[in-house]
């Protein structure tokens, strides 16, 4: 009985906040009901960021997973709708996107050997976008991402600054990560981030890094920790995906590149105008026009709403130029294979 009443308690104060006129909650659309939209559903709901539709070509799957979610809303104490459908008139008006669908990495395999495969599945997706939620805020986390993430603007056609690529978050924890259980520190007392493209050619910005309020070049100076081992951890976390699909055999990571994708949806729902690495399109930025990369910027409530231009040194200038070359030569590669991209 206790348990029903903490329920109808938490029901009744989140109505009676409602104001008149006011949307009940946002709607939250997770295309792909694999690991990584399972465990977003979930942090979202734990969140209660907005009611989410779990979509999915496979619908038992997507159905199957919202209500084993929803089935623990009276033990996590969480008030949203949640469900799964194969159907994207079911997911109209979405206030946020996230897009997971594609084949996941297999052992052996390269972001690039994902390409062909998943532009297909990129291409469908952006047309239902485009039909039933056109001023939604898509999140795009698809590998290999830089690529996929512009190819869905292109098919789309729906603004830049509302379609962003999940990646730089996820490279920049993995990073910090690494270097907390080096220097036995805790995670929150590092600040550091990645730029460029997901995967190989990420840049860390070491120059940047602080770790309890110091340039880790202090670190390094102090013998806390040899350059070579940092270098060892930065090469780790360029092939941290890789890692992850080595250790599981079936399929790649899903906890940490959900935790990213929430963390950029709530800065948009709640405009908290985070700073935050995200692949985004670049107009002149950092020397480079007409392509995505992983740049800081600000997300609020109009979506991309700063790109934020740093100070690079001469190596980070030409590690990025570098990292800007090969996500044109994988989107020169997807232009082969579907001309609609050109």
């Amino acid at each position: 009985m206790a348990f029903r009443t903490k329920i109808r308690s938490r029901i009744y104060y989140a109505n009676n906040e409602i104001k008149k006129g006011e949307k009940l909650k946002k709607k939250i659309t997770l295309i792909g009901a694999g690991q990584i939209g399972g465990t977003l559903a979930h942090l979202i709901a734990l969140k209660e960021l907005g009611d989410v539709v779990l979509f999915d070509v496979a619908a038992g799957l997507a159905k199957g997973k919202a209500l084993d979610i929803a089935q623990s809303s009276p033990v996590s104490g969480f008030n949203i709708n949640l469900s799964g459908t194969d159907n994207y008139e079911d997911t109209k008006n979405s206030d946020v996107i996230i897009i997971t669908a594609g084949v996941p990495r297999k052992p052996g395999m390269t972001r690039d050997d994902l390409l062909g495969i998943n532009l297909k599945i990129i291409k469908q997706v952006a047309e239902g976008i485009k039909k039933t939620s056109p001023n939604a805020f898509v999140i795009c986390i698809t590998n290999p991402l830089d690529v996929i993430v512009m190819a869905l603007q292109r098919y789309s056609g729906l603004p830049k600054n509302k379609i962003v690529g999940m990646a730089g978050i996820l490279d920049s924890s993995r990073f910090i990560y690494f270097l907390s259980q080096e220097l036995n520190i805790p995670v929150e007392k590092i600040k550091s981030f990645v730029l460029g493209g997901h995967g190989d050619s990420m840049v860390a910005m070491l120059e940047s890094t602080e770790v309890d309020n110091k340039k880790i070049k202090e670190y390094v100076k102090e013998g806390k920790i040899k350059q070579e081992k940092l270098n060892e951890i930065v090469e780790r976390t360029k092939k941290g995906g890789a890692e992850i699909v080595k250790y599981l055999e079936k399929g790649s990571a899903f906890y940490a590149p959900a935790a990213s994708g929430v963390e950029m949806a709530e800065s948009y729902l709640k405009d908290q105008k985070k700073q935050l690495p995200c692949a985004v399109h670049l107009n002149g930025e950092y020397g480079f026009k007409d392509i995505y990369a992983g740049v800081p910027v600000i997300i609020g409530k109009n979506g991309i709403e700063k790109i934020v231009e740093i100070n690079l040194t001469d190596d980070e200038k030409s590690n990025f130029a570098i990292s800007i070359k090969a996500v044109k030569e994988l989107f020169d590669a997807a232009i082969k294979i579907d001309s609609d991209l050109a």
